[in-house]
């Protein structure tokens, strides 16, 4: 008999954090046979110097339903604006309704230390909304039946590597990228709006280079791949057994943990 088809749900603050932090690891589930999910909380309406709200909000959601759709991923409308990602009982009932709804075996998100509150936030918000999913007295929003099943929370690498005091942050492990940073640089690449808004306001150069520098950058101090992205797993009280670690046995020789390394 074949083992069960695995789902993962990648999980970002805003449209091009899935693609510049995770969607590396994410393609590669793809290509093992899992079901991909993608949702950014935020709709992206302040990734601009020039658009307006609603001009910016309906560009973003197209670049990242292309993005999706290039993935071979189902994707989630976003729920609140940018800077809006709060840790509210509102926002936990979302984030939980998408959790059930989806029954992920594998969960991506941010880390919990990270250069902006948003990011932060989903981290929370995603850890939560997990461990409320088989809760009968949990109502999450909309209505979602409880779903009782195992999950494992992988967290992503900070933007910039580092935590908001400029401390490094060291993965667990690290899954080689190289097959798939082709197809993740054109996927971040769908998020055209966002060039000269990370140019303007963040200093990036240019947003394809610089995720390709992160992932080079990670390949380097796994001493083993020529690209990576680092992860770190959460403890699996509440979520999962012990010993669960469903992107070690779908990756295989793709994951390499440091202290291997």
């Amino acid at each position: 008999m074949s083992a069960p088809k695995l789902t993962a749900l990648a999980v970002g603050a805003h449209p091009d954090d899935i693609e510049f932090h995770m969607a590396g690891t994410l393609l590669l589930l793809k290509d093992a046979g899992a079901d991909i999910h993608m949702w950014n909380l935020a709709n992206g309406c302040c990734g601009t110097m020039v658009y307006s709200y609603d001009q910016i909000i309906r560009m973003r959601w197209q670049e990242a339903q292309d993005s999706a759709r290039e993935a071979g991923a189902a994707i989630y409308p976003p729920v609140v604006d940018d800077l809006c990602i709060f840790y509210t009982a509102e926002m936990i009932a979302r984030v939980a309704a998408v959790i059930r709804r989806v029954k992920p075996d594998i969960i991506l998100t941010h880390p919990p230390q990270d250069y902006m509150e948003d990011h932060m936030n989903t981290c929370r918000l995603v850890v939560t909304g997990a461990f409320a999913r088989g809760m009968p007295n949990f109502a999450t929003r909309p209505p979602e039946p409880i779903w009782t099943g195992e999950t494992v929370i992988y967290h992503a690498m900070p933007h910039g590597l580092e935590d908001g005091l400029r401390q490094p942050v060291q993965p667990e492990f690290y899954v080689d990228i190289s097959s798939t940073l082709a197809r993740k640089r054109s996927l971040l690449a769908k998020h055209r709006s966002q060039k000269e808004w990370l140019d303007a306001s963040q200093g990036m150069d240019s947003y394809l280079v610089e995720m390709e520098n992160a992932g080079r950058i990670v390949g380097r101090r796994s001493g083993r791949f020529e690209y990576a992205e680092g992860w770190r797993r959460h403890l699996h009280l509440g979520f999962a057994s012990r010993e669960a670690d469903p992107l070690r046995a779908a990756l295989g020789d793709r994951y390499c943990s440091a202290a291997a390394s």
